[in-house]
């Protein structure tokens, strides 16, 4: 019980120590610091989960840790991953300097915008999305596990769920520099809902899935279901990929297609230009809608769509951007006004073209 309760803390710890000690590249980001120049942000996320991996096998090879320690401590581990989001919460957020709103709204929105320490080698928003990546990636890999040492093969509807995710992981952090020009990286301030969200939600949450099914019994998934399941999770990945990667390549130079193929369709008000084309034509944040699509696609392969339990996760999505979203167009109507008046004009659709 006390080794499970502490897994996830030595984790952190050696994604943290992993992060520190593996080559990195530099990469300038979105935000801006008081100067105006754009803050460098040393990024070797894929290195490191190539390392922690690599390390779990180890352990397992040589007999060290079963392959389903972390399923076997899985509800001491959410505990000890709750208390340390806690800790770091409050430890994040109280001694810096209060923002004016309520006590509670600091502690959950944050106070701080972007901590960095040693001259940004380490960022605490990228080091809290490294951590949550790393850790569900281990997680899955370890429920799976569980189910072979349970049945004594891996069932080809966990299989694909976990081969999944897996890939979803393995997508964010091939691409990490692309998140450097996300919402969250320049709007949002480090307290409950990005420490506590990163270190405990992400990892646990995302995999609920296969916390549900990894100890059932083989569903027998037809074909046809898998096979659609793999259709939704790549049309969403496609969304969200596509739509994030054009918005990147926008940002970098808004005057080139995007792939080669996409025009970029601007529109500006001789100050600040706004992209309207591809992807981004068709919904002002057709990216969410990628997102949910990929979440569906992982739970319709678990090849129980009956059970109510892996549903939470897209669920979750919902109920993540669409508040999110409104909250965006709040900001982005603040920030340029008509301009983004004339952009709603063009692109009516909010996040799914033709319904909302």
């Amino acid at each position: 019980m006390i080794l499970g309760f502490f897994l996830p803390w030595i984790i952190f710890g050696a994604i943290l120590a992993l992060h520190v000690a593996l080559p990195a590249r530099w990469i300038d980001g979105y935000v801006r610091d008081d100067r105006d120049r754009p803050l460098r942000y040393r990024l070797n996320g894929l290195l490191v989960l190539a390392a922690a991996v690599g390390i779990a096998v180890l352990l397992v090879a040589v007999d060290a840790a079963p392959a389903d320690l972390l399923w076997q401590h899985r509800w001491a581990g959410l505990a000890g991953a709750c208390v340390f989001g806690l800790l770091f919460t409050a430890a994040f957020v109280l001694p810096a300097p209060p923002t004016g709103r309520p006590l509670l709204a600091d502690l959950y929105l944050g106070r701080r915008e972007n901590p960095r320490w040693r001259d940004g080698t380490v960022d605490a928003k990228m080091w809290l999305y490294l951590v949550g990546a790393v850790l569900l990636e281990l997680n899955v890999l370890s429920f799976a596990a569980h189910q072979y040492l349970a049945l004594g093969h891996l069932s080809a509807a966990v299989a694909l769920s976990a081969g999944l995710l897996i890939y979803f992981v393995v997508d964010y952090l091939t691409f990490e520099h692309v998140h450097l020009y996300t919402y969250d990286l320049f709007a949002e301030r480090v307290g409950f809902k990005l420490g506590w969200g990163c270190l405990v939600f992400y990892p646990y949450f995302y995999c609920v899935g296969l916390w549900a099914r990894a100890d059932e019994p083989d569903p027998h998934a037809p074909a046809w279901l898998l096979v659609l399941a793999g259709v939704v999770f790549a049309a969403g990945w496609t969304l969200a990929r596509g739509a994030n990667m054009q918005k990147f390549l926008f940002k970098r130079d808004p005057t080139a297609r995007a792939f080669g193929l996409l025009e970029p369709r601007p529109i500006s008000d001789g100050e600040r230009t706004l992209l309207c084309g591809g992807f981004w034509g068709a919904a002002r944040h057709i990216n969410y809608l990628g997102e949910i699509l990929m979440a569906v696609g992982i739970t319709l392969a678990l090849g129980a769509p009956g059970d109510p339990v892996p549903w939470l996760y897209p669920l979750y999505y919902v109920g993540l951007l669409v508040p999110r979203q409104i909250d965006d167009d709040r900001r982005c109507a603040a920030k340029y006004g008509a301009l983004w008046d004339e952009y709603r004009a063009r692109v009516r659709w909010r996040i799914v073209p033709g319904i909302y």
